[in-house]
């Protein structure tokens, strides 16, 4: 089969072709239907952080068609269309039995430690496998595998209540995702925090008060709203976390989601103390919270059909082409690929 894969960090992502595996004991093979080009993706090529080993096929948004079972796993499944849950573990270690996968001791993750979604086919355990409702794009599920479920996984970690007013810093693929999640859990006010126009205004269109963060200072301008009860960090750039912190209201939960490669110096009497703040970590998200966001996208409250901007074919040049404009924090929100 046909797959594209990082061969070293830092060189573009080449097209080979590799074997077709047949599943295991427990496994499903599913032939993808999209696979979505994630920031994280860029990053591994970079190689920071590090993925492999190498050479390896990326790709951890994924949803396709069940293609064969392996012996222990439902052949009933096959021919049905799934989402995948990009983290394999155990389901044994103490992380896995508090429903806590993503730390599980001997996890990996799809497209970083084995191989992901950028190839005709991928093999994965039964139980990472979600049916999809039929209201349900499959080249949006792709999408939602990864920054839907981030965006919803730190949402709940920032335990957001009803009434609340949420400010989003960075609306690409994630933020999109988090604008519409916050108002499905009905916050009071969301703000979108972007230097991109057309991400702002996509943003707007969500419901969102859009700050246009090359015009006005954000901080100044959430504060001026009240304050963020929830500020969610999703760019990985210092600066944006600096500004969610600075702009918590008392009780406040900043909570940083993107890769942060750099310090973000604090002051704790001013920014904590005084308010009793938080600031929290999201790390990806919980085969368990996958069903809700489903059924928010079945529902209509999460709707990525203006955020999925851009698609590719299977082929190396258009993805390394599609992961340069992402890099450059171009005007494409999230693409995918539809081998």
């Amino acid at each position: 089969m046909r797959a594209v894969q990082l061969v070293a960090a830092g060189r573009p992502l080449e097209e080979h072709d590799v074997g077709l595996a047949d599943p295991g004991p427990g496994e499903l093979r599913v032939r993808v239907g999209a696979a979505g080009i994630c920031r994280s993706d860029v990053h591994y090529r970079a190689g920071e952080p590090q993925a492999g080993p190498l050479p390896l096929t990326l790709g951890h948004e994924i949803a396709g068609v069940v293609d064969a079972a392996g012996p222990g796993a439902s052949q009933e499944v096959v021919g049905t269309r799934v989402a995948i849950h990009y983290q394999v573990s155990c389901g044994e270690c103490a992380y896995c039995e508090r429903g806590s996968e993503q730390f599980c001791v001997s996890g990996a993750m799809l497209g970083k430690d084995r191989d992901g979604g950028y190839a005709e086919y991928v093999t994965v355990p039964a139980r990472n496998a979600f049916p999809l409702p039929d209201e349900v794009d499959i080249e949006h599920a792709a999408v939602m595998m990864c920054s839907s479920a981030t965006s919803l996984h730190a949402l709940r970690k920032a335990r957001l209540v009803r009434g609340e007013t949420v400010a989003v810093f960075g609306v690409g693929g994630l933020g999109q995702s988090a604008v519409q999640l916050a108002r499905a859990f009905e916050a009071g006010k969301v703000l979108a925090v972007d230097i991109n126009p057309a991400k702002l205004e996509l943003a707007a269109r969500f419901g969102a008060e859009p700050v246009d963060a090359r015009a006005t200072d954000p901080v100044e301008a959430i504060r001026a709203a009240g304050g963020a009860d929830v500020a969610l960090e999703l760019t990985g750039l210092p600066e944006p976390m600096r500004q969610a912190i600075e702009s918590l209201a008392v009780f406040g939960r900043a909570v940083a989601v993107g890769l942060n490669q750099g310090p973000v110096p604090l002051f704790p009497y001013r920014e904590l103390i005084t308010r009793e703040a938080e600031i929290m970590g999201a790390a990806d998200h919980l085969a368990s919270e996958i069903p809700l966001l489903l059924a928010f996208a079945a529902s209509g409250r999460l709707d990525l059909s203006d955020v999925v901007t851009h698609r590719v074919p299977l082929e190396a040049g258009p993805i390394n082409q599609a992961m340069d404009r992402l890099e450059e924090f171009g005007d494409s929100v999230r693409t995918v690929i539809v081998p």
